[in-house]
């Protein structure tokens, strides 16, 4: 008789456990994301994956991370504490194009008023994307929101100096993704855990 057979119940799941390993994270498109990620103090959970595609073109795979499951871009943008965006590079891109797409994607997404509040902090995000450089294939880029500090950009995790000030601002970009308008209807669902 096999002498796992006899140990208890309860001895028997924890070396089943240990057996099997820690649980898979997440995979799209050959990226991997992590199931958890601390910030800022906080264990924030993967909402959910997203591919950005145009045509046949692969960009970029993304994960939200929130502090708890967020159905709607609402709901993402109401969450407490700290996020991520996290975006896994398919495509090398520079620093130009990079900053087109983003800050298209928040001019989509607010109103004139909020542009105008928004403005002198849209200019230091593209300078931290330009302060970033040419993107590469394969790069991982984390757009962090800390409620004490802002909003800081991270290339392969070393991150900006220049932090952006600001809930608003961080919902604005987080707009670009699961906004009314975001940038890509798929990716959003993705993100979104639909």
């Amino acid at each position: 008789m096999n002498p796992l057979l006899k140990l208890p119940n309860l001895v028997m799941v924890a070396v089943l456990a240990l057996a099997c390993g820690p649980a898979a994270a997440a995979t799209l498109e050959g990226a991997r994301f992590d199931d958890t990620v601390r910030l800022a103090g906080s264990d924030l959970r993967l909402n959910g994956l997203g591919l950005r595609a145009v045509s046949i073109l692969k960009g970029y795979v993304a994960g939200l991370y929130l502090t708890q499951k967020a159905g709607t871009g609402e709901e993402a943008m109401a969450a407490p504490g700290p996020k991520r965006v996290q975006m896994r590079l398919l495509i090398d891109a520079p620093p130009q194009v990079f900053n087109k797409a983003l800050v298209s994607g928040i001019r989509k997404n607010a109103s004139e008023a909020e542009l105008a509040a928004l403005r002198e902090r849209i200019d230091l995000f593209e300078s931290m994307i330009d302060a970033a450089g040419t993107l590469r294939q394969g790069d991982t880029v984390d757009l962090d929101y800390e409620p004490a500090r802002g909003m800081t950009l991270a290339v392969n995790g070393k991150a900006q100096p220049a932090v952006v000030p600001g809930a608003d601002f961080y919902n604005a970009v987080l707009g670009i993704f699961v906004g009314p308008r975001p940038v890509d209807a798929k990716l959003k669902s993705g993100l979104l855990g639909q």
